[in-house]
């Protein structure tokens, strides 16, 4: 297993993107291609002991940030970091890439480079969340803004294979994002979209309201990429308040600074249980090839999971399970 990591993408590159190679080569045994400029990131393995066998450098002279154009992007800088790294998928050089820079360059490169899978009109953006009984995905949560009925039920097969492959879930339970449980509830694309999905050879299980899922008893969450990524950043932002809110509760008496210590190992769990960290990254579904895109601010821990997850995706060959899905739901539509 060869995993390619773009080396300069993300807040913390290339420091914090090495030092979670360096953890992934300890723990997974794998091997790491890392892309990017060679001498930096010659200095930041020379901090660790780690098989130099496991570990090689492609270097690269140029790196695509977040306030460039996605697509002129790619297109002009042929020799960065994400650039090459998709390339070298593409080729066979790598099974999976991972990346924690630019999502609409990742996106846009994935689509021009590896292409998209055949039958699939969009691919999509797939993060998993931590829920209170159990992680679930939303998908889309922002590659596309604008979508039509047949993509959310593509959504929805795309969504099923990964949770099958990766978390090894036999039947997930697929839910359509929506202001009501009812199924005549929503807009025109919710009302077409519930009928298509609840003919589909998946486990829908119908209309999931916002307030539902943080509980995380369905699997995969489907909807355009605006809902998505509108869902995404406020969970992420309602969970930073509370722990924020907690703390300052914690640290304002005396007597709730004791009690903390004697829940300390209470506060840890649930911390962690709630640390996107723990997931590793979004898997771009629909794409002819494994990508991952890491968190922009992603630490080292963050890193090596999107690694595991990413090896965990190849290794259970999802991309074809998507394929096959696809185009057998494609024959019976």
């Amino acid at each position: 297993m060869k995993i390619v990591v773009d080396a300069m993408g993300g807040d913390n590159a290339p420091g914090a993107i090495v030092e979670g190679c360096v953890d992934a080569v300890c723990e997974l045994g794998i091997n790491i291609v890392l892309v990017g400029d060679e001498p930096k990131i010659e200095k930041e393995l020379s901090k660790y002991k780690y098989d130099e066998s496991k570990i090689s450098i492609v270097h690269t002279t140029e790196v695509i940030t977040n306030n460039e154009h996605p697509a002129m992007a790619i297109r002009r800088k042929k020799d960065s970091s994400m650039v090459v790294g998709l390339n070298l998928i593409k080729d066979g050089k790598g099974d999976a890439l991972i990346s924690a820079g630019s999502t609409g360059a990742l996106l846009t490169g994935a689509t021009l480079i590896t292409k998209r899978i055949k039958g699939v009109n969009r691919p999509a953006i797939a993060p998993v969340m931590p829920g209170k009984n159990g992680a679930f995905m939303v998908i889309d949560a922002g590659a596309n803004v604008d979508v039509k009925p047949n993509n959310l039920l593509q959504f929805a097969i795309m969504g099923s294979a990964y949770f099958k492959g990766v978390f090894n879930i036999e039947n997930p339970k697929v839910g359509l994002i929506n202001n009501g449980a009812e199924a005549e509830k929503g807009n025109e694309l919710t009302k077409a979209a519930h009928g298509i999905l609840k003919d589909a050879d998946i486990n829908f299980i119908g209309n999931v309201e916002p307030r539902e899922v943080p509980e995380g008893d369905v699997e995969v969450l489907v909807c355009d990429g605006f809902v998505g990524n509108t869902i995404l950043k406020t969970y992420e932002g309602v969970a930073k308040v509370i722990f924020d809110l907690l703390k300052q509760e914690i640290m304002s008496t005396t007597r709730s600074k004791f009690a903390a210590l004697l829940l300390k190992p209470v506060f840890r769990n649930l911390k962690k249980r709630f640390d996107y960290t723990e997931y590793g990254g979004a898997a771009f579904l629909g794409v002819d090839g494994v990508v991952i895109k890491a968190h922009g601010s992603s630490n080292a821990k963050a890193i090596k999971n999107a690694i595991k997850q990413a090896k965990t995706f190849a290794e259970n060959n999802v991309i074809n399970i998507i394929k096959e899905n696809i185009n057998e739901e494609e024959l019976e539509i």
